[in-house]
C-alpha cells in the first residue's frame, strides 16, 4: 500500500519532469536489458516530431481520435474486458472496417 502511494505522488510531482526526462530513455532501457538502439531511435524519432511539428507523437494521436470521433462515442478495445471502453478503440474499429471493405471490395475486383 505504501509502494502505490508513493508512486502516485511521485507521479503528481514529477509530472512536469516527463519532457526533460524523454533522453534517459535509452539509458534506462540499458538497465533493463532493452534494446539501447530501438530507445535511442524512438526518443530521437519524437524529439524530431516534437520540434518539427510543435506536438508531441502522443499529441498527435489524441488530436487525430478527437477529429474523427467527435460525439466522443465510446467502444470496447476488447469485448472480453469491461475496462477498455474508449474514444481511441471507436476510432480504431472504425478505421479497421472501412479497411476491411475496401480489402474485400479490391479483393473481388480482382478474382473474378
Amino acid at each position: 500500500m505504501n509502494k502505490i502511494l508513493i508512486l502516485i505522488f511521485l507521479t503528481i510531482t514529477l509530472s512536469g519532469c516527463a519532457n526533460s526526462l524523454a533522453f534517459l530513455g535509452p539509458a534506462s532501457s540499458v538497465v533493463g536489458g532493452g534494446n539501447i538502439a530501438q530507445s535511442a531511435v524512438s526518443s530521437a524519432v519524437s524529439y524530431g516530431v516534437k520540434k518539427q511539428t510543435g506536438m508531441s507523437p502522443t499529441e498527435h494521436a489524441v488530436s487525430y481520435v478527437q477529429k474523427n470521433n467527435p460525439q466522443n462515442k465510446k467502444e470496447k478495445c476488447l469485448e472480453f474486458i469491461d475496462v477498455t471502453n474508449s474514444e481511441a478503440c471507436a476510432v480504431f474499429k472504425e478505421n479497421i472496417s472501412k479497411t476491411k471493405k475496401k480489402n474485400s471490395r479490391g479483393k473481388k475486383k480482382y478474382f473474378r
